[in-house]
């Protein structure tokens, strides 16, 4: 991965309300630029937000970082699985620990554990291996759907609550993405089991493929969850819904670039015992499966007032 964000980027600007965002990509680059401690220990920080609890794509996409940063070049992540153990701080920094399991002649194993306050807030294993030829198969891309340029952003999607949602409305954001359905956070009545979104870095990113599969990480835990409430009329954005994600799963299948739109299809299979499954295939725009991601989280009403603070 690149060590900051200079490189070459692409000549397409990409505007967000008429102007281009490329300092909130910037500082997405630079959010996932760690600083080396040891040979396997890396630290991570977070932005200066006002959030309750660290953004679990975060954690994600800086623990590929270190795992990555402790293998070859010629391999390449083909999948991960992580596990959210605590909510993290957002006002200190993170240790990423390293552990280098295997390093085989195809494939090789990480193991990353990050760590705030002595305690670990999150584990990942990832495995990387050699490009390689084979059988090729993949689920067609889903049809029919707007293209993300007849979609309004986030920011004019979110006009109409302004009132409510403050200065955030206007912050740059380092990822655009666009839903072509109503989103489970907008309404309050049962939707079908799916939804569809269509994001893409706000910016131009380098050409370093390690980059844009850990924004790609980054991305895939935003509206995932969500996803399993939309069968139930419920919605997080009303403020009486706790949820928490538990584990996180990816499969990168073929290349792709981030800065570039990717639709996000989703769907939820279950949900039981306070719990929600979610899954997402990621498509670029001419219909190639590039990764395929499963998640479940805690979605359960709150059952008090201070729910969402500390352990789940």
């Amino acid at each position: 991965m690149a060590a900051s964000g200079t490189g070459d980027h692409p000549t397409r600007p990409v505007e967000h309300n008429g102007r281009v965002d490329q300092s909130a990509v910037d500082g997405l680059i630079e959010l996932l630029d760690l600083e080396r401690i040891e040979v396997n220990i890396f630290r991570g920080t977070s932005p200066d937000e006002d959030r309750q609890r660290v953004y679990g794509g975060q954690v994600a996409g800086q623990a590929l970082v270190a795992a990555s940063r402790t293998v070859e070049d010629r391999f390449h992540v083909h999948s991960l699985h992580a596990y959210f153990l605590r909510g993290g701080d957002p006002r200190v920094p993170i240790v990423y620990e390293v552990a280098r399991i295997r390093d085989g002649r195809t494939y090789s194993t990480r193991r990353v554990e990050a760590i705030q306050h002595g305690r670990p807030i999150f584990h990942l294993s990832a495995s990387f291996g050699l490009p390689e030829g084979g059988f090729d198969h993949q689920f067609p891309m889903p049809e029919g759907l707007p293209e993300p340029e007849s979609l309004p952003d986030f920011r004019t999607r979110m006009e109409p609550y302004r009132e409510v949602i403050g200065a955030w409305l206007d912050r740059p954001r380092p990822l655009d993405l666009r839903y072509c359905e109503d989103s489970p956070w907008e309404r309050r009545e049962k939707l079908p089991p799916y939804q569809n979104v269509w994001m893409r870095a706000n910016g131009s990113l380098p050409d370093d493929p390690v980059l844009h599969i850990c924004i790609l990480t980054y991305a895939s835990d935003m509206s995932l969850l969500d996803t399993s409430l939309a069968p139930h009329g419920e919605s997080f954005a009303a403020g009486d819904v706790f949820m928490a994600s538990l584990d996180h799963a990816m499969w990168f299948h073929r290349p792709f670039r981030s800065d570039e739109w990717l639709l996000y299809a989703q769907d939820t299979p279950s949900a039981s015992d306070g719990r929600g499954l979610a899954r997402g295939l990621v498509y670029t725009r001419e219909g190639d499966l590039v990764a395929s991601v499963m998640q479940e989280g805690v979605i359960r009403k709150l059952r008090e007032a201070n729910e969402g603070e500390g352990d789940r």
